[in-house]
């Protein structure tokens, strides 16, 4: 295994291989790597001739400084993970210098509107750090393919609008969630939580199977309302919203309509840990 701290030296190994024509797969994270991660990695890997994965806590993305500084950091243990898959797997761990060559700051993007939603209203900036840090790898990187999770669903829409509007010569591909045997939805923020509260978290995604139930049969506001009740029973929750979105628009809906498609979005703290998730309700 291959581990590139500058972005020099990744460009310098990967430049001939790109002039042969061999396919780059690429998967950017933030560390901290669990089964999801590492199911995006064998994807690519099945998909590519190479893969190629970055590791790299982006401060540009976080609004809260204390959560940047809390985001556990665990390179050594990562390179452990991935290499139980592959040895073939080529990483890009670089330092903020080398992405930011000391100006760490977030270009502005537009995303048509998708970047006003949800965690665009929660987060202020945040998907300006993700639109800066992303198109930089991808320039880095110059991937043929990219693999992200739907568990960050709003971010992959985004991804995916960056992308058409500076046609970006990058295929990206949505993978599904994966969750601990409990339903709650893998993150590296899960490491933070109490064995207690990890628990109790399992709660999150039987709420929202339960709400995409009730979605099939009730209105859309009964629907919000049941969920809302439903952290209401449990003060250990904070619930930050949750919403029901068009999935390509991400606009909340007023009323259904038989050929689109629905998602319930939702963000809760947990021991002031931030935790989100997304069910489809089709």
């Amino acid at each position: 295994m291959l581990i590139f701290n500058k972005k020099s030296d990744l460009s310098a190994f990967l430049s001939p291989l790109i002039n042969q024509n061999k396919s780059i797969g690429f998967v950017p994270t933030m560390g901290a790597l669990h089964e999801g991660h590492l199911s995006l990695l064998k994807k690519s890997l099945a998909e590519n001739d190479i893969t190629v994965m970055s590791i790299f806590v982006n401060p540009t993305q976080f609004n809260n400084a204390e959560d940047l500084e809390k985001y556990p950091r665990t390179l050594e243990k990562d390179v452990e993970k991935m290499s139980t898959i592959s040895n073939k797997i080529i990483v890009y761990a670089p330092a903020v210098l080398d992405i930011y060559e000391g100006n760490t700051v977030s270009q502005s993007f537009e995303y048509d509107g998708l970047e006003h939603q949800m965690e665009g209203q929660h987060r202020p900036g945040h998907f300006d750090g993700v639109g800066t840090i992303v198109k930089r790898l991808f320039e880095i990187v110059q991937p043929n393919n990219a693999y992200f999770g739907e568990k960050d669903f709003q971010q992959l829409q985004i991804v995916k609008k960056l992308v058409s509007k500076h046609k970006l010569p990058v295929h990206i591909i949505g993978c599904p969630i994966f969750r601990e045997k409990s339903g709650l939805a893998m993150s590296s923020r899960n490491e933070r939580l109490s064995p207690e509260a990890r628990k109790k978290a399992a709660l999150i995604f039987e709420i929202l199977t339960e709400a995409k139930e009730i979605f099939q049969k009730k209105s859309i506001a009964e629907t919000i309302h049941f969920v809302e009740e439903s952290f209401e029973k449990h003060p250990e929750f904070e619930l930050e919203y949750f919403e029901i979105a068009d999935e390509a628009t991400l606009l909340p809906i007023s009323e259904k309509e038989s050929d689109k498609k629905y998602r319930g979005f939702i963000a809760i703290f947990i021991e002031n840990i931030r935790l989100i998730d997304n069910i489809s309700l089709n």
